[in-house]
């Protein structure tokens, strides 16, 4: 995300006093309950669904993870190329590729 749209979420929240209301617990509930919203787009049928929901729903998972990431005072770049070096290391190519196995299964 650029630090445009950061700035725009961040000012949404501070203009309106809500961050006595986003304690990283409550934020991590909207993550999870956003996520099922965007879920339920796909809930009867995996192949036709409303692309706007869709997109809606997303951003609204994004919206609230760059919240708690702002709470925590972590940077979405540094934690998640931390979590890219780790799947690497636990799903190599030539051990992984083409395959839907955990990597302990591998």
């Amino acid at each position: 995300m650029n630090q445009e749209t950061i700035n725009r979420i961040r000012k949404f929240s501070e203009d309106r006093d809500w961050d006595q209301f986003h304690a990283p617990a409550n934020l991590a509930k909207s993550v999870v309950i956003e996520a099922a919203e965007l879920l339920e787009c796909f809930q009867w049928d995996n192949d036709n669904y409303d692309l706007q929901s869709v997109k809606e729903e997303l951003a609204d998972v994004l919206i609230c993870s760059q919240q708690l990431l702002d709470k925590l005072g972590l940077d979405a770049d540094e934690i998640v190329n931390l979590k890219m070096s780790q799947n690497e290391a636990k799903y190599p190519v030539e051990k992984a590729k083409g395959k839907a196995l955990k990597y302990d299964q591998l």
